[in-house]
């Protein structure tokens, strides 16, 4: 969506307006984008339930997961802001609120789940909510601009980089998880050589 639909807007720059003026109020990708938009929350949702079934006993990561769907959820419908120099209204208020609990959702989501899978992947997930800091935080300035009609120079590499950090971070996760079953699964198949291994280490 981030790739693909700006494309269809020849004067849109990725690096002068953020992501939410795709699916403005009068811009002419907006309803590609909500379409495209229903498709992705639907997939956040079967994947945060996913989490859930593979978390199993982990509470941290079955909240993360329950995040997640909570998350998606609310991304089914985004209140929409208006093209940038038009009057602030209730819905540009609506989508300000929205654009928080998104953001706030995704060191919370990481948080739950940093100390689930080792010391490698606690560090990464440091690491990357170092970088959702930084940028969210310049991504929130530039948004106060926006609203004050103000010049905003790179509110949408700040966003970008923002929220592309948060969905690597989804990638690595999703593949620990996959690994975990598989070894889980592995285990359950061959318990033989399982208490093997244990007899051998022992």
């Amino acid at each position: 969506m981030n790739v693909f639909i700006p494309m269809q807007w020849d004067s849109y720059s990725r690096a002068l307006q953020p992501i939410s003026e795709l699916f403005a109020i009068g811009a002419p990708t907006r309803s590609v984008w909500v379409s495209l938009n229903v498709v992705y929350s639907l997939l956040v949702v079967a994947f945060g339930w996913g989490v859930r079934k593979t978390a199993q006993s982990n509470r941290r990561t079955r909240i993360a997961g329950t995040l997640l769907i909570v998350g998606g959820l609310l991304g089914l419908y985004i209140p929409p802001m208006h093209l940038r120099h038009e009057p602030f209204t209730l819905v540009d208020l609506l989508h300000a609120a929205w654009s928080v609990e998104s953001l706030l959702m995704m060191p919370a989501v990481m948080g739950l789940a940093a100390a689930s899978f080792g010391r490698k992947f606690l560090v990464y997930t440091i690491v990357t909510l170092a970088v959702w800091l930084v940028f969210g935080t310049l991504t929130f300035i530039d948004s106060l601009r926006l609203a004050l009609h103000e010049p905003t120079s790179w509110i949408g590499v700040w966003e970008r980089i923002t929220f592309g950090a948060y969905m690597l971070w989804l990638v690595v996760f999703a593949a620990l998880l996959l690994r975990h079953r598989q070894a889980e699964a592995h285990a359950i198949s061959h318990p033989r050589a399982q208490d093997s291994a244990l007899v051998t280490s022992a």
